[in-house]
């Protein structure tokens, strides 16, 4: 199956179901950026439930730049701040010290555009999902639709009901902060990680709907 998804940050569970079934994905980075999406932005489990973190990304006054051509803003301690929070939520977790290193360094080293921060984050869950890293490519041009691939770019959003992804259907597993609390689906695939560790790539599996049975 060949995918079209938008450039994002250790993206949501639903991202990677649909990655698992592909096998020729498209990510745009030459699209318009667009703030409150997960171009920047992942959401974890935190002691008081799912919580946003954002990376800055710099402005430029007037200009409505490709994703690909956005950078990375370190006028704030970002980095650390991230660090923390997911430590703090995922500490106790089965698989945190054995992937914390990784999400470290990733977080940890001075990128000037989002676009590679993001595509880092991506080869480390690709790896973690068991999924062909040969599988994806860029764009090199925008092209508002696509008659031979799947689009999922404005389908995968923060806004958006995920019950409007018909093929998506939130495997619950044990999330350690969420325990004897109800299941909160579709966090930052960190989350699944921390909390399945190789069991990864069972519970995507299980998160896809066959809607042609």
């Amino acid at each position: 199956m060949k995918v079209i998804l938008g450039c994002a940050l250790f993206a949501p569970v639903q991202y990677f179901v649909h990655l698992t079934r592909a096998n020729d994905a498209l990510i745009e980075v030459c699209d318009s950026y667009q703030r409150r999406s997960y171009r920047n932005r992942y959401v974890i489990y935190a002691a008081n439930g799912p919580m946003a973190l954002s990376v800055p990304v710099a402005n430029e006054s007037g200009k409505k730049p490709m994703t690909r051509d956005v950078r990375v803003a370190y006028h704030l301690p970002w980095p650390d701040n991230h660090i923390r929070s997911i430590e703090s939520a995922y500490n106790s977790s089965p698989y945190y010290l054995y992937y914390r290193d990784e999400i470290d360094a990733i977080l940890q080293k001075k990128w000037t555009f989002l676009k590679d921060l993001n595509e880092a984050a991506l080869a480390f869950a690709l790896d973690c999902a068991d999924i062909d890293p040969s599988v994806v490519s860029y764009t090199e041009d925008f092209f508002g639709t696509y008659d031979d691939r799947r689009d999922f770019r404005e389908l995968i959003h923060p806004r958006m009901d995920i019950a409007r992804d018909e093929e998506f259907k939130p495997q619950p597993y044990r999330q350690v902060l969420g325990l004897g609390k109800e299941f909160a689906p579709n966090l930052s695939i960190l989350d699944l990680i921390f909390n399945k560790g190789p069991e990864t790539p069972l519970v995507l599996r299980d998160s896809y709907r066959n809607t042609q049975l």
